[in-house]
């Protein structure tokens, strides 16, 4: 590990701090009842020694590869789940294939608490940065194992029943990754960059978009035809031995949390973290996890596979090649990458929750055009739409990790944000591709489907309203009381 020479002297890494006025980040704006230092005061998140600049850069480093390995793993299973698994792993259903297929991308979400549950309380007691090693090798595991698996045709039923049972693994290691990736980076960074530095584990999902997109889209150029459906698919699952390597390395240089590093020296970690978090802060876990809910519903249209489905079936209503979709997808990946930064860093400057509001409307906005624009079968046009609705999707998603990390208290953050993601993943993108397919065989029009994201986009939008913006708040243990004031603006 590198040491950390807190006698160094520092030049930032990014653009100046941005100046903030006193007024909205006094803590009176966002803790009631209780009398607080000036978060002048506060530079740096854990409230004794800064970071040195270097450490903060490769922590940030280390959760954007970390989360791109994980989330490329995650989201070549969803994209192959619309494209070949339905032929591979379920023929025996017939018509329904897709539909199950589909439905196996959601069971993984079933079982993301169970790791956000494991994740939380191993991190709250025993650190952020160990956690995160670990879940980072069960992903690569289960996803390198997938890509050696028999199909139906080989051995029957028990192909689909592994598929499964992999598939469980990948949602286990998903539900602990979030939560320690964005806490390594917000409790390393100062206090008045959180949203930048917490950007670095967001831009890590569109980044594994735009990796198992790209990836799979020069596969289908190169292994063309039913040589991509008899092995060619098999490549991207491989691939994920290498990233897992180089992810697993940088992962291991980085400096643990210093919030979590002071309270172990005070040893004040909590025996039953996710006892406290439900039996204090359970409304709480609710608000915020349908925050997420809203963003997640709408991203899952492709990091769920089901635009790439719905474009490319030749029994569809449009019936466009796979390999065109597929670039036109990792160019949506690119445009979310940027927006998600944007958001992040706009949002120290306005606030997490003005942020939020600004992109609930450009994804409402997103949502409108997409199906319309998809629909005409022009591979320009269904592009554009996916760009459109990137732009939101990154302004509700990329100041989420500073916006959690500033909800919960430190002795509880991990299990708190784990808890709040994957619950709110289960409620937005979990069944999302499933329920789409669903509304369109019931209906016989996207319309009925751009009506359900509307609706999951106003949900986001309230549970947004329903808490108070606390940017700038102490994160470390010496403001404990303070972190522990509720945040939501209804109640006590």
């Amino acid at each position: 590990m590198i040491p950390c020479h807190s006698g160094k002297a520092v030049t930032e890494w990014l653009s100046p701090r941005p100046r903030i006025p006193a007024g909205r980040h006094s803590r009176q704006a966002y803790v009631k009842g209780v009398k607080v230092s000036n978060p002048a005061q506060d530079e740096h998140t854990p409230g004794r020694t800064a970071p040195p600049s270097s450490d903060r850069r490769r922590v940030a480093f280390a959760t954007v590869v970390g989360t791109t390995v994980e989330w490329y793993d995650f989201f070549v299973y969803a994209s192959a789940a619309g494209l070949v698994f339905g032929k591979l792993f379920f023929s025996g259903l017939g018509a329904n294939s897709t539909l199950v297929s589909f439905a196996t991308v959601g069971v993984s979400f079933l079982f993301r608490p169970l790791g956000a549950f494991l994740a939380g309380h191993f991190g709250d007691k025993y650190g952020r940065r160990v956690v995160l090693v670990l879940t980072l090798i069960l992903m690569g595991a289960a996803t390198t194992l997938i890509g050696v698996l028999p199909t139906f045709d080989q051995i029957g039923v028990l192909a689909p029943v592994l598929l499964i049972l992999l598939r469980v693994l990948q949602g286990v290691s998903a539900g602990g990754e979030w939560g320690g990736a964005v806490l390594m980076a917000v409790e390393h960074a100062p206090s008045k960059r959180r949203g930048l530095f917490g950007a670095s584990p967001q831009i890590g999902v569109p980044l594994g978009l735009l990796l198992a997109s790209g990836v799979l889209a020069l596969t289908s150029l190169l292994v063309p035809g039913q040589a991509f459906l008899d092995w060619g698919w098999r490549i991207p699952f491989l691939l994920s031995v290498v990233l897992i390597l180089v992810g697993h390395y940088v992962r291991r240089r980085v400096e643990e949390s210093p919030v979590f590093r002071e309270i172990a020296e005070r040893r004040e970690r909590t025996r039953t973290p996710i006892i406290q978090l439900f039996r204090k802060h359970a409304v709480l876990v609710v608000v915020a996890a349908l925050v997420f809910a809203g963003n997640n519903a709408v991203g899952y249209m492709t990091t769920g596979g089901y635009i790439q489905n719905y474009a490319t079936n030749p029994k569809g209503p449009i019936g466009l090649d796979r390999g065109p979709v597929l670039w036109a997808v990792t160019a949506s990946a690119a445009t979310w990458l940027i927006s998600t930064w944007a958001a992040g860093a706009v949002s120290d400057r306005i606030g997490r929750r003005r942020t939020y509001v600004v992109g609930w409307i450009a994804q409402l906005a997103g949502v409108a055009v997409l199906f319309p624009l998809v629909d005409t079968g022009n591979i320009v046009l269904l592009a554009l739409g996916l760009i459109i609705l990137s732009v939101g999707l990154g302004f509700t998603y990329g100041q989420q990790a500073a916006f959690y990390a500033e909800l919960f208290p430190a002795s509880i953050r991990f299990s708190g944000v784990s808890i709040s993601y994957a619950i709110g993943a289960i409620l937005g993108g979990a069944f999302a591709p499933t329920i789409a397919t669903a509304l369109v065989d019931a209906t016989g029009t996207s319309v009925s489907v751009a009506v359900y994201l509307a609706g999951m986009t106003v949900i986001g939008l309230i549970a947004t309203l329903l808490l108070r913006d606390r940017s700038g708040i102490p994160l470390g243990p010496d403001h404990e009381a303070e972190q522990a004031v509720s945040p939501l603006r209804f109640g006590k």
